[in-house]
């Protein structure tokens, strides 16, 4: 293990972690990247290709989180393919229009009033657009549980290595 690749893998872990909240920073992908970078500047040590590769597919994992769990959260809580929608487009909407807080804020909107313009009552709408939100913080528990997973094998990997 070396001390000087460490320090910059463990300032992208940090990074990549932080990302994990925070939309613009690129979460699993930057601790891919620090993985990378410090098999390039260890000669790839107890890192095979297979590691990068089953590394490289929590990262796509990672990303397909936030949508699929907002759209589970909302198809549970009895929402209809317009609340869906409406979540998802609202997550999107939100990370442009509010910044970090859109990340809540975009889901609930988006899918209230996916369910409003589809003619559903206000209370179905709501219990839609709470489902849309539970869903959105449950996958970022489930987001930060793929970044602790990347980590601990990364460091298994380089300390059994």
């Amino acid at each position: 293990m070396s001390t000087t690749a460490l320090i910059p893998t463990l300032i992208l872990f940090l990074l990549g972690i932080l990302g994990t909240v925070i939309p613009l920073l690129p979460g699993a992908a930057l601790i891919w990247v620090g993985m990378l970078l410090y098999g390039l500047l260890t000669g790839f040590d107890g890192l095979t290709f297979n590691f990068y590769l089953l590394q490289g597919l929590a990262v796509f994992l990672f990303w397909g989180v936030d949508y699929f769990a907002t759209a589970m959260g909302t198809r549970y809580s009895g929402g209809s393919r317009a609340a869906i929608l409406g979540a998802a487009l609202g997550l999107l909407a939100g990370l442009v229009t509010m910044g970090p807080p859109g990340i809540i804020f975009g889901p609930f909107i988006g899918a209230f009033l996916g369910e409003m313009i589809s003619g559903t009552p206000l209370e179905k709408a709501l219990r839609s657009s709470l489902g849309a939100l539970i869903g959105l913080l449950g996958g970022l528990v489930l987001k930060f549980i793929i970044v602790g997973v990347m980590i601990f094998w990364f460091f298994k990997q380089i300390l059994s290595g």
